[in-house]
């Protein structure tokens, strides 16, 4: 309910800006977090450091890759299989940055390929860019919130 809360990350992540979260359907004790604000703020936005994954439902994390997105502002895991997961990462938000666009895995995390790569402008973390990721998810996926086995 909320109630109460109980920290999970703390001995784990190595940045404290979470920018997506995501709990796997088919397995709700997998879960991925993707780190660095997602919401571009004028003050003030920290970077993170990639993609963590939970497989006993938070107890404890391991970094699995991206390191170099800095922002990750999506999460969708196949909702039949948890091993396949697609991530959403911004890249760098001032400079140019090839670690941008949608990264897909289908071994849980081990390895990641980029699926959708726009260009490394900074321009495109614009409104376009917010339009491209949803039409991408909406496209391959069904919806944003989980797609069939594919």
């Amino acid at each position: 309910m909320g109630i109460s809360w109980r920290n999970v990350s703390d001995g784990y992540f190595k940045t404290g800006s979470v920018g997506a979260v995501a709990v796997a359907e088919s397995d709700p004790n997998v879960v991925y977090v993707g780190m660095g604000e997602h919401a571009v703020r004028g003050v003030m936005t920290h970077p993170g450091d990639g993609v963590y994954k939970s497989t006993d439902a938070g107890k404890t994390w391991r970094m699995i890759g991206l390191e170099l997105t800095q922002h990750i502002s999506r999460i969708v895991i196949n909702s039949k299989d948890a091993n396949v997961v697609f991530v959403a990462a911004q890249g760098a938000l001032y400079s140019h940055s090839q670690q941008r666009g949608v990264y897909k895995s289908i071994d849980g995390g081990a390895n990641w390929k980029n699926v959708l790569f726009v260009d490394d402008k900074p321009a495109q973390l614009s409104y376009q860019w917010t339009r491209i990721i949803h039409e991408y998810f909406m496209r391959r996926c069904g919806n944003t919130a989980g797609f069939p086995g594919r």
